[in-house]
């Protein structure tokens, strides 16, 4: 494929950009043609699971109708402040479209004075802009924006769907594979297709996707891991599961931890990123020196934990 490279995110270069490539939601994505067919968006609400595919629906829509767009990712700007100013801005500026779209991805993040100023504007600028929402959790959003919009919980396409658009992918980039190893990686990571597909580029080598029996584990324990760091537990029952967790892995080289946690920063980290960087950076300096490595990485675990939590 053209412009993809080895520093090439892939969950980037094939994000569908029309509705023919995007998979699963069949029962959304009727209603969806519609808007686009008479370039009509209502305002949109859309929830569910992380790497289901929220963000693309959302950009496939406001690419796909006259209008311009601008986005604001809510986990790094959700005060009062940044959602008034920097929208009433786009919102209040002479277009030369039908339309002006909003998306404003991870608005579960936003405050709730915050959510408030937007429903405000939402009012405001109703003939000109639309707002397309992304969240995780839909409880998480104040009624009078949810009424305002058109609500839709995005599900994960199955399986199977995903196993054929990985299949197509490396074909169109002449990655040798096996059946076998392709649906090792989806166990792993479903539902999250961004993290299904990522775990399967760390995989290449060589022009060939190559797992074996001490990936398939790391694999299996870093996305447990992570689900823990993101998870509602306290402190000191995330730190007492992920100790365990590692202890029972049995792994003793954790280099490639480091990696995925950096991959995975927007999965976890919103609002954190900066800091997190900075604490994987220095832990993956600190690792060739470190004699026990199980105590440098709990020590590390300790640090994402203060930060996160």
């Amino acid at each position: 494929m053209f412009g993809v490279t080895e520093n090439t995110l892939w969950v980037e270069a094939f994000r569908p950009d029309t509705l023919d490539g995007y998979i699963g939601n069949e029962h959304i994505i009727d209603k969806v043609k519609i808007f686009i067919e008479n370039g009509d968006v209502p305002h949109l609400l859309f929830y569910g699971g992380a790497g289901t595919g929220k963000t693309t629906l959302a950009k496939i829509i406001a690419n796909n109708v006259d209008a311009d767009l601008m986005y604001i990712n809510a986990s790094d700007e959700n005060s009062v402040d940044a959602v008034r100013d920097k929208i009433k801005r786009y919102a209040s500026t002479v277009g030369f479209k039908r339309w002006k779209i909003v998306i404003l991805d991870e608005a579960d993040y936003l405050t709730p004075n915050a959510q408030a100023a937007l429903r405000n504007l939402m009012e405001t600028y109703s003939k000109t802009t639309r707002f397309i929402l992304t969240c995780n959790y839909v409880e998480k959003i104040i009624d009078p924006i949810q009424s305002r919009c058109q609500v839709f919980g995005i599900t994960p396409p199955n399986k199977t769907e995903v196993a054929k658009r990985i299949v197509n992918i490396l074909n169109e980039l002449q990655v040798g594979y096996d059946t076998k190893d392709i649906a090792t990686i989806i166990n792993a990571g479903y539902p999250d297709i961004r993290r299904v597909l990522n775990s399967c580029q760390r995989q290449v080598i060589d022009g060939k996707l190559v797992i074996d029996d001490t990936s398939v584990i790391q694999a299996n324990y870093m996305t447990k891991l992570l689900d823990m760091l993101k998870s509602d537990r306290d402190k000191k029952t995330a730190f007492k599961d992920i100790r365990q967790l590692i202890n029972d892995s049995k792994v003793k080289d954790f280099s490639a931890l480091h990696k995925y946690l950096f991959d995975e920063l927007d999965n976890y980290a919103k609002g954190h990123i900066a800091s997190v960087i900075l604490i994987l950076a220095e832990s993956q300096y600190q690792d060739s020196f470190a004699v026990d490595k199980e105590l440098h990485i709990m020590s590390t675990i300790v640090k994402l934990l203060n930060e996160l939590k």
